[in-house]
């Protein structure tokens, strides 16, 4: 495990010292690593949410009389327009 020196703010100090007197973390590190971990699994959880929507909409759309040719076009047109 690498060892990390971060500064705090005094009330996240105060939040993180009240854990710790709650007997539910042995150490900070324990604290920030498990607030880490959770951070981590609600981001996974959106993007998965995020992924299952788009397959909802695009079952939902029905298919498409595009030609390959004509949807990387409009691909390519809408990644030009986002760069903007």
């Amino acid at each position: 495990m690498t060892r990390q020196t971060i500064s705090i703010t005094e009330p996240n100090e105060l939040w993180l010292k009240a854990q710790l007197a709650s007997k539910e973390y042995a150490s900070k590190s324990e604290i920030i690593n498990d607030l880490i971990r959770r951070a981590r699994s609600q981001q996974a959880e959106a993007e998965i949410e995020f992924i299952r929507n788009t397959l909802i909409q695009s079952e939902q759309s029905g298919f498409t009389e595009k030609t390959p040719q004509h949807m990387l076009a409009a691909f390519k047109t809408q990644i030009n327009n986002d760069a903007l």
